[in-house]
């Protein structure tokens, strides 16, 4: 299979407004056992078997709630509920922390891995709770919370330096030179914290978020180009290293919203002002501009911006969709809002069931080629929040009447 023709900016905002209505409860049907009871989602389809992680039922989870909450859909919000009762009966240790992995019926894998607590999965962990809070508080307690960020504060994060552990099991034992830190646990933590702040509005987590924010920038924003690092070495300095040098297009524009929407929350406008370099480095290196796949991010650059994977991920284009929906959104920015429509029939036209079915292509060469055919779970989370933020810049409505008329009361805006 090689890749389909990119949707024009109509049709693809089109198929985004089908996303949440059609899309997912198609996909749900598949992908979630029948029933009322905890479950978790399957991992890809097809199923493959294999254990069910915290990453992809915490993303799916949340994910749900979020499209479910803003565009009133009670079947997704029931669907995120029966997931989100998974993970804490089974996943979920007694200290407040999430496991790796568990087998899909529950039981526990007892492997070192399966065990290790990983700090990008507790983001996400935190992510369902408290969108769950908000739209089911009946569900999901206020100490449900509470346990999962006490768990990264006093089990994750690196007081000395100001910044986050890896895993529970290098929190324990240090950072050693081998090892690598990344960026991507404070980036998920910082957009769950924020999403704690605009939920609850408690300025505790104000506070939270800019001392993420102070590690982004301190640790993984090179200084001459303004672009995020993947990876810094054991001790959070830079590393002459190919994963030193790594720079990837989707955690540029990914980074650039969430700054934008930390500085939109919390009026800090030094985090606004780190934007601009950002999305400039992406702009003007990030993507394939000639060929079929033209229009597509590509996965990973050098830090001088040279192309070192000139493979295209689904998942990317679904950030720089959503940056740019945001951009249109706060600022009325005409030229953002036909980017961010022009990104999403690149997104419907290219990688997802030309007929509309719940199936989808994570990755194409550069001449159109599929290198990657697995329909991920977690991967859904990046779409559902690039059509949620383009609904909310009217660029699509987020869910058709048929919907509304059954929206729950609570939760829904």
């Amino acid at each position: 299979m090689t890749a389909p023709i990119a949707l024009n900016a109509e049709e693809g905002a089109a198929r985004a407004a089908r996303f949440a209505d059609e899309f997912l409860p198609a996909w749900l049907d598949i992908a979630l056992p029948s029933g009322t009871g905890p479950a978790p989602v399957v991992e890809e389809l097809p199923d493959k078997g294999g254990p069910t992680t915290t990453l992809a039922q915490a993303r799916t989870a949340f994910m749900l709630a979020q499209i479910g909450r803003l565009g009133g859909n009670a079947r997704l919000i029931e669907a995120a509920l029966r997931i989100n009762a998974f993970i804490l009966r089974y996943l979920r240790d007694a200290d407040g922390g999430c496991r790796y992995a568990v087998n899909p019926d529950g039981s526990p894998l007892e492997t070192d891995e399966a065990r290790l607590r990983r700090t990008y999965d507790q983001s996400f962990v935190l992510l369902a709770l408290v969108t769950l809070r908000d739209v089911a508080p009946e569900a999901v307690s206020e100490e449900d919370v509470a346990r999962c960020w006490s768990f990264v504060e006093t089990a994750l994060t690196d007081e000395a330096a100001g910044a986050l552990w890896e895993n529970d099991q290098m929190a324990a034992k240090g950072a050693v030179p081998d090892d690598l830190r990344a960026q991507n646990p404070h980036m998920h933590m910082l957009e769950a914290v924020l999403q704690c702040l605009e939920v609850t509005g408690d300025p505790i987590w104000t506070e939270r978020a800019r001392r993420l924010v102070a590690a982004g920038e301190r640790y993984f924003i090179d200084p001459k180009t303004g672009a995020v690092r993947e990876f810094v070495g054991h001790d959070l300095r830079p590393i002459d290293t190919p994963d030193g040098r790594r720079r990837e297009p989707g955690h540029q524009y990914e980074w650039a919203w969430l700054l934008h929407r930390h500085a939109s929350l919390t009026g800090d406008a030094a985090a606004e002002q780190l934007v601009g370099r950002m999305r400039g480095f992406a702009t003007a290196h990030g993507w394939r501009t000639e060929g079929k796949m033209a229009g597509s991010t590509y996965d990973a650059l050098d830090a001088d911006g040279t192309v070192t994977e000139p493979t295209h991920l689904l998942w990317p284009l679904t950030e720089a969709g959503k940056f740019h929906a945001a951009t249109a959104r706060d600022m009325g920015d005409a030229r953002s809002a036909r980017r961010a429509r022009e990104i999403a029939g690149v997104i419907f036209g290219r990688y997802f069931d030309a007929d509309g079915g719940p199936s989808w292509v994570n990755q194409f060469d550069g001449d159109g080629n599929v290198t990657w055919d697995a329909g991920l779970s977690r991967l859904l989370y990046h779409v559902a929040l690039f059509v949620t933020e383009g609904a909310s810049a009217g660029l699509w409505p987020l869910s058709g009447p048929e919907t509304g008329a059954n929206r729950r009361k609570t939760g829904s805006r």
